[in-house]
C-alpha cells in the first residue's frame, strides 16, 4: 500500500499495501459454494442490499464474519461497523436467532436450517472525518463508495464475509447494476447481460483481492510483454480520462516489466483510479492499495494533470512491485491471513521496504529519472528515517505493528525499509563484483517459495544468507532485527556517494507538515494562517496573518484551484516580480513586489569517488 498525505492539497509522499486469481466452480457441489448477490440498482439511504446464499452448514451454530483487517493496510478497520439490518433466514423465510458478538461477527443459531443471509452495506468514503487519516477512518483505497447511478467502489471485503471454517470454499458473486455503469476489474465477467455481472473465485482470499469499480465506461487497455493492462478512471466532472493518462502509465509499466524480467508472470493487471471531488462526503485518504492483479488509487480530481501523473507514477509503481513481495514471496502469516485475529509478519522491511526501493530504483535503471533525482529521493528517505525511532528493531515493529508504540512507527517501512533494501543491494553488488544485486536475491526467493509456498518468519534471514553472503546475514541481524542505527554513509561510500549540504529555497506555503495558508471550507477562500511567524516571502510583501489571497499575478485562486497555485509557485524564481491581490479587513488591495524564498540547509547525496564508478554503474544500471 502506498499512502499520500495531502496538506493544503499538495503532497508529502509516505506509504501502505496487498494478493489472487479467478477460477471456475464447476466441479463443486452447489452446497459447497458461497453465493453473493449485490444489488446496485436499489440504493436506499446510501446503502445496498447484499444476499449471501449459505453453503450447507452441519453444526447447530455458525459464525459469519466481515473482516476486521485486510492484508496490506496494517490497521484495524472493522468493516463490520458498516453492516446494518443483518438477518439469517431458513428455506421458508423464517428468521433464525442471531447474536452480534463483536463489531464484525454474527453468531447464527439453528444453523443447520440456514439458507441465506441478508444485510445492508453502508459505504466508508462519506464517513471519513480526519481527512482520510483520522483514528476511525478507513484508508480510502481500501474503502467503499456507494453513489447511486454514478460510482460504486467495491472493495469486496466491505461487502462479503465468510462463514466459520469455510474461507476455502469457492465464491460466486452476482452483481446487478445500471446498464450505464461498467465494472472495471481483473476478474472475468461470466454473464453476457449488460445489467448483471457474475464473477467466480476459488476462495475468499481471492475474492477480497479483486476490487471492482463501477462507473460510466472510461477505460483503456494495452499489452506489455504479454501482460494485459487495464486503466479504469472515475472522474466526477470528466476532467480526467483514462486516455489522457495512459501514455505515461504505459511508459512506466513497460519500464517496470523490463526491470523485473522473468520474475513477474501476471497475465492481467488493472489500475482503478477514483478521483475525489473533495466534498465533505467524499474520499480524503489519498494513495493506493495493491492486490495481486490490481491497484486501487484515490487522488483529488482538482490536481493539475502533471501532478496527478506524477502521483500516479509514485503510487502505481510501488503497488505494481508488490507482485514480487508479498504477493509472490511471503510468510505463513500472510498466506494464511486471519481477517479477524491476525498475526503479523516480522518482515515489513521486505514487503514494503524492498518494494518501495524497487519503485525508485527501476526509474533510474530505466532512465525515467536522473541520477541526481535518485540521490535526492534516497537523501530524503534518510532524513525521514532519522526523524523516526531509529533504534526500534524493525522485525519487532513489524510483528507488533497493530499496537502502540509500534503502530506509530509504521510509516518508517517506506523510509528506513527502502534504505535497508538499498544497503542490501550495495552489499550484494560489492561482494559479487557488480554481477548481482537485490533483484537477483528476490528472483532466488521467488523460485524457492512462490505464491503457493510461504516461508517461516524465523527462517528467512538464514535462507537469504544462503543465497547471498555472510555480510548480508550480519547486516540483517545487526540492523534489521537488532537496535543498531544503520551507518548509511559507509554503505553509500562503497559506490562512491557521500553526503552533501547545500542551501536550497524552501516551499513558500509549507514547512515540513506545517502550512502557512489554510482554506475556509464555506467560502473556499485561501487565508494566510494568523498568529504564526511568517517567513520572508510574506514579510517582504507585507502580507499578514488573516489576509485572504484573492489572486496572484492576476490569476484568481480558491479551494477549487489550489493545486494550480501550489504547482505554479514551484516554478517561481528568486526576485521574480509578483502581484498579489488580497482582502484585508473586508477591503481588497493590490500588493506588488518580488519573490523572496526562505532558504534552508538541506542534506543531499553526491558522487565524490570516481574510482567506484564501475560498481556504482552496476548498482544503478545493471
Amino acid at each position: 500500500m502506498k499512502r499520500i498525505f495531502f496538506t493544503l492539497a499538495f503532497a508529502s509522499v509516505l506509504l501502505s499495501c496487498k494478493t489472487a486469481s479467478t477460477s471456475t466452480n464447476d466441479s463443486k457441489s452447489v452446497t459447497d459454494i458461497v453465493k453473493v448477490a449485490i444489488n446496485l440498482n436499489d440504493v436506499k439511504e446510501d446503502k445496498v442490499l447484499v444476499t449471501i446464499t449459505s453453503p450447507k452448514i452441519s453444526t447447530n451454530e455458525v459464525t459469519y464474519s466481515i473482516p476486521k483487517i485486510v492484508p496490506g493496510t496494517y490497521s484495524v478497520d472493522d468493516y463490520g461497523k458498516y453492516i446494518e439490518d443483518f438477518k439469517a433466514l431458513d428455506s421458508k423465510g423464517s428468521v433464525l436467532p442471531v447474536t452480534k458478538t463483536d463489531d464484525n461477527t454474527w453468531n447464527i443459531k439453528n444453523a443447520k436450517r440456514l439458507v441465506k443471509i441478508t444485510y445492508l452495506v453502508n459505504d466508508t468514503f462519506d464517513t471519513e472525518k480526519g481527512g482520510g487519516f483520522g483514528q476511525n477512518d478507513i484508508f480510502s483505497p481500501a474503502g467503499t463508495n456507494i453513489d447511486a447511478g454514478k460510482n460504486f467502489m467495491l472493495n469486496m471485503h466491505g461487502f462479503a464475509g465468510y462463514f466459520q471454517d469455510k474461507k476455502d470454499l469457492p465464491y460466486t458473486v452476482s452483481i446487478l447494476h445500471p446498464e450505464t455503469l461498467w465494472g472495471a476489474t481483473s476478474m472475468t465477467d461470466q454473464d453476457a447481460s449488460a445489467t448483471n455481472d457474475v464473477f467466480t473465485t476459488s476462495r475468499y482470499a481471492e475474492l477480497v483481492e479483486n476490487p471492482i469499480m463501477y462507473a460510466k465506461p472510461d477505460y483503456t487497455t494495452f499489452t506489455v510483454d504479454g501482460m494485459e493492462i487495464l486503466i479504469g478512471v472515475y472522474s466526477p466532472t470528466g476532467k480526467v480520462t483514462a486516455e489522457s493518462i495512459t501514455p505515461e502509465m504505459k511508459t512506466m509499466m513497460t519500464a517496470q516489466k523490463t526491470f523485473l524480467g522473468k520474475i513477474n508472470a501476471t497475465k492481467k493487471y488493472s489500475v482503478l483510479l477514483y478521483l475525489s471531488s473533495m466534498k465533505p462526503i467524499d474520499a480524503k485518504g489519498f494513495g493506493a492499495l495493491e492486490h495481486p492483479t490490481a491497484t486501487t488509487v484515490v487522488l483529488p480530481e482538482m490536481m493539475p494533470k502533471e501532478e496527478l501523473v506524477k502521483s500516479m507514477k509514485d503510487v502505481v509503481s510501488h503497488e505494481f512491485f508488490h507482485i514480487v513481495t508479498p504477493l509472490t514471496i511471503h510468510s505463513k502469516e500472510i498466506h494464511y491471513f486471519d481477517y479477524n485475529t491476525p498475526k503479523m509478519s516480522e518482515h515489513l522491511w521486505m514487503y514494503e521496504g524492498v518494494t518501495e526501493y524497487f519503485a525508485n530504483l527501476f526509474q533510474i535503471n530505466q532512465g525515467l529519472i536522473t541520477e541526481e533525482e535518485f540521490y535526492t529521493r534516497m537523501a530524503e528517505k534518510i532524513e525521514h528515517a532519522n526523524a523516526m525511532n531509529d533504534t526500534m528493531p524493525f522485525t519487532t515493529m513489524s510483528a507488533n505493528v497493530l499496537t502502540e508504540p509500534y503502530k506509530a512507527q509504521y510509516l518508517n517501512v517506506y523510509e528506513k525499509g527502502a534504505l535497508i533494501g538499498m544497503c542490501l543491494d550495495i552489499i550484494i553488488r560489492e561482494k559479487s563484483n557488480g554481477e548481482r544485486g537485490i533483484l537477483d536475491l528476490m528472483q532466488k526467493l521467488s523460485n524457492e517459495y512462490g505464491a503457493s509456498k510461504p516461508f517461516n518468519d524465523a527462517e528467512l534471514f538464514a535462507k537469504i544468507t544462503s543465497f547471498t553472503y555472510p555480510e548480508v546475514g550480519a547486516f540483517l541481524s545487526t540492523y534489521v532485527s537488532g537496535p543498531t542505527t544503520i551507518p548509511y554513509d559507509s554503505y553509500l561510500a562503497k559506490v562512491g556517494v557521500t553526503k552533501s549540504t547545500e542551501k536550497v529555497p524552501g516551499n513558500v506555503f509549507l514547512k515540513g507538515q506545517s502550512p502557512y495558508i489554510t482554506v475556509n471550507q464555506q467560502t473556499k477562500e485561501i487565508i494566510v494562517i494568523p498568529n504564526i511567524e511568517l517567513h520572508v516571502f510574506y514579510t517582504n510583501l507585507g502580507l499578514k496573518g488573516g489576509d485572504i489571497l484573492v489572486s496572484i499575478n492576476e490569476k484568481p485562486y480558491s479551494l477549487d484551484n489550489i493545486y494550480d497555485l501550489i504547482t505554479e509557485s514551484q516554478n517561481w524564481k528568486e526576485n521574480d516580480p509578483i502581484t498579489v491581490k488580497i482582502k484585508r479587513d473586508g477591503k481588497e488591495q493590490i500588493i506588488k513586489g518580488k519573490v523572496q524564498f526562505p532558504y534552508e540547509e538541506k542534506e543531499g547525496l553526491k558522487v565524490t569517488d570516481p574510482s567506484k564508478t564501475a560498481l556504482k554503474k552496476a548498482w544503478l544500471k545493471s
